[in-house]
């Protein structure tokens, strides 16, 4: 018990958790052969493919590097919508029951996606949190990062900087645009801050979704693919539509409902809905703007 109040201490004091052992072997595998699949399948496809619920693609792809011979799929959404393997991880895995320790004991599920890092695919992450992408009542939402690859410093790891989840919420909106992006100057004040979650497959980064992060692009041989669950207290109620709308949302995974709402105070501009196949393309805006 002692261990759990440690790990429950340094969350609320850092915004992130490195957890070993956070799926299966067994997860692990089914995961990662479910993912083969499907990046063999973009091999068929010049642009993204595939429909969520809103009739955006499912299968985003890298835009200047995708091809047969060099895939470079970048974002599944929802994968749990079209796979009993994914779906079942989102259910129970090793890390859940942590998050019930920190926000439960009543947890649902928000919303499942996987972010691809291929070799030589160029897709890279600009400092943002996640909050502002999905404003709620209270802020007790919870990101888990699920290591399908090992993670290393040359493939792009997470970079997360820690204590910012007790700081302000930025705003990701620049000249007018949702960048989903922090400006310049918030992110050079904190990129020499930033700490890289690296660590073995199978391990999760649990991350607050205040804290701020992102990620470099892929400079290795080996891929990084991560599947990212996000969990929420089940009396956080969205106050903006869902930009990864599923049936699966408020799926209760621990605990029960309740039907309370808790409020917190805070301000935050509310987000754009996405138009883009993915939150990459909305991200890509702060290049074109630069331009």
């Amino acid at each position: 018990m002692k261990e759990n109040k440690d790990l429950i201490d340094q969350f609320h004091r850092d915004g992130y958790l490195f957890f070993e052992n956070a799926i299966t072997n067994e997860q692990l595998d089914s995961l990662n052969a479910e993912l083969a699949k499907w990046v063999d399948e973009s091999k068929k496809h010049k642009k993204p493919f595939g429909r969520i619920k809103d009739g955006r693609p499912r299968f985003d792809l890298e835009p200047t590097t995708h091809s047969a011979e060099s895939p470079a799929v970048r974002r599944i959404t929802s994968p749990a919508e079209i796979s009993d393997v994914c779906l079942d991880v989102v259910k129970d895995n090793n890390a859940l029951d942590l998050v019930a320790d920190i926000f439960g004991p009543n947890i649902t599920h928000l919303g499942n996606k996987i972010n691809l890092k291929l070799p030589g695919a160029g897709t890279e992450v600009k400092f943002h949190q996640d909050f502002p992408f999905e404003p709620h009542s209270n802020e007790d939402i919870m990101t888990v990062l699920y290591f399908l690859d090992d993670v290393t410093l040359d493939n792009g790891p997470l970079e997360v900087v820690p204590g910012t989840h007790n700081g302000p919420l930025y705003s990701h909106w620049q000249n007018g645009i949702f960048t989903g992006a922090v400006d310049d100057k918030v992110m050079k004040l904190n990129k020499d801050k930033a700490i890289s979650c690296t660590g073995k497959a199978g391990s999760a980064c649990l991350m607050h979704s205040k804290l701020l992060h992102g990620s470099a692009s892929n400079q290795s041989s080996m891929p990084r693919s991560l599947f990212i669950i996000t969990y929420k207290a089940e009396d956080a109620v969205a106050l903006s539509p869902n930009h990864l709308p599923s049936d699966l949302v408020g799926m209760v995974v621990r605990g029960k409902e309740t039907g309370m709402v808790r409020c917190t105070s805070y301000s935050v501009e509310l987000p754009e809905y996405p138009k883009e196949a993915s939150f990459f393309g909305q991200q890509s805006k702060t290049k074109n703007m630069a331009m």
